[in-house]
């Protein structure tokens, strides 16, 4: 038996590499390790880190020992084993069956179409800070916010069939600029201390932590959800050069940054605002605000600072989008999707039936989830149910070293089944109190029934997708 499953993975990865061999390999560690960081930095996650105050330092040290470190540590381990397109979705079909897999990939592909069908509204927030108190009301106009999503998906649409030969550079460019804004947001405490305008500043003080429901909310989401994402760039496994390698040393490189940006970051919002102040759409256009207020001619800087946020939100939609197209493909490779879906463009060989899809799929998503809700509760059902969606996954990414591929020998290492369980446990945590939101809304009952019916429903379409595909296959 454990031959036999040994020699059908033997089968798959062959298959997958085979299909893989038309990609041009365009991504090296460098572009990797740039697009880690933008994509797992979330612009959000300190301002959710600051609701904590002062304790917010213990609860990033928790989450990064507990969650953190054991995720970099399995997604190592099983890129090196199976570096192969598609990612997740691979190690799960291969790691327990093809059911598994196709159930993560539909669970992951709901949780980016979800994340990047904010973008409208994360850009005229953005935009609103950038004008000032006149331009407010940017961040609530309905059809501007159905615009400006429009524009960018169309942006993203074009970008994603031209390949990665353009899109490593928007990703590297933002990459760029998340470090160039975090270095200022980290220094501009410093600055308001040395010119007398702050007494004093200590970013690592902490205080003891309160533990309830909301701080544990809030630590499931800064394990799973702040630090999540070092399996994502996996997906495009089959357009690295030497992916079982380059991917690993990635998050290497990026683990220590990313780390560092997170806590130090959160300390510099609670510098300028006070936890109970804090715009959990866009804490950083925030605190740039207030820390460049009394700069003089200097303030000139917040506008261009809050240009970069926006260009940087576009990129990092733009991983959210290439990594999002390759899944129809992939599973149209094992005829789990239509056929459709695995064209190639003739010149650029990129997916060009399953970008244009997702596109139009995204920018539907964006327009329902502004129907009859709130600015801050609508980001909230969107970025909770996504995250949901993305923690399903996770938790059958830690599952695998645990009780997945058993047949092979060697088994993984005690010291890696044992940080997948942390990490499935800090996982599972997110999970169940993901349901409750952490701003005020309408009524958090309704918020939880939502966020619940949703998960549900989605997954039980997945499921009929997947049965009747299997079944299809059958017929043929």
């Amino acid at each position: 038996m454990g031959a036999r499953h040994a020699e059908n993975l033997r089968s798959a990865e062959s298959d997958v590499t085979a299909h893989s061999a038309d990609f041009k390999k365009e991504l090296g560690l460098r572009d990797l390790a740039l697009t880690q960081i933008l994509f797992i930095i979330g612009l959000s996650w300190v301002g959710a880190a600051g609701k904590l105050g002062p304790a917010h330092v213990v609860f990033w040290l928790v989450a990064i020992a507990f969650f953190y470190l054991p995720s970099a540590a399995v997604v190592i381990y099983l890129n090196r084993l199976m570096p192969l397109e598609g990612g997740l979705y691979q190690w799960a079909k291969l790691g327990f069956s093809e059911a598994a897999g196709f159930m993560v990939a539909w669970n992951l592909w709901l949780y980016v179409i979800t994340n990047t069908s904010e973008i409208g509204l994360q850009l005229t927030t953005n935009l609103a800070y950038a004008i000032g108190p006149s331009g407010q009301w940017l961040s609530s106009n309905r059809w501007l916010i159905t615009l400006t999503s429009l524009l960018v998906i169309a942006l993203l649409v074009i970008v994603s069939t031209i390949g990665l030969s353009v899109g490593k550079w928007v990703h590297n460019v933002g990459g760029i600029i998340m470090l160039t804004i975090f270095a200022v947001l980290l220094v501009l405490p410093f600055v308001h201390v040395a010119r007398g305008e702050m007494r004093e500043y200590h970013p690592l003080a902490t205080a003891m932590p309160v533990f309830s429901l909301f701080s544990l909310n809030i630590l499931g989401k800064l394990g799973f959800g702040a630090l999540g994402g070092f399996e994502y760039v996996a997906i495009l496994a089959g357009e690295c050069r030497s992916p079982a390698r380059t991917i690993g040393r990635s998050v290497m490189v990026a683990a220590p940054l990313i780390a560092i940006m997170f806590i130090f970051g959160t300390s510099s919002v609670l510098a300028f605002v006070r936890p109970d102040q804090i715009d959990l759409i866009a804490p950083i256009p925030q605190v740039l605000s207030l820390g460049f207020k009394t700069f003089g001619v200097a303030a000139l800087v917040v506008p261009v600072a809050l240009a970069l946020l926006i260009i940087l939100r576009v990129a990092q939609a733009s991983v959210n989008f290439t990594g999002l197209t390759r899944l129809p493909m992939v599973a149209g490779w094992d005829h789990l999707m239509p056929r459709w879906f695995t064209k190639l463009h003739p010149r650029f060989k990129t997916p060009v039936n399953s970008i244009l899809f997702v596109g139009i799929v995204t920018l539907a998503m964006g327009a329902l989830s502004l129907i009859g809700v709130g600015q801050q509760e609508s980001f909230q059902l969107l970025f909770n149910a996504g995250g949901i969606f993305y923690a399903l996954t996770y938790l059958v990414m830690f599952a695998i070293p645990l009780f997945g591929l058993r047949v092979l020998k060697p088994a993984p290492p005690w010291w890696l089944r044992l940080a997948a369980a942390s990490g499935f446990l800090m996982t599972l945590l997110y999970v169940a109190l993901s349901i409750f939101p952490i701003i005020d809304v309408k009524s958090n009952f309704s918020f939880t029934i939502k966020i619940a019916g949703v998960i549900i429903a989605a997954n039980i379409v997945g499921v009929g997708i997947f049965a009747a595909a299997r079944a299809k296959r059958s017929r043929e």
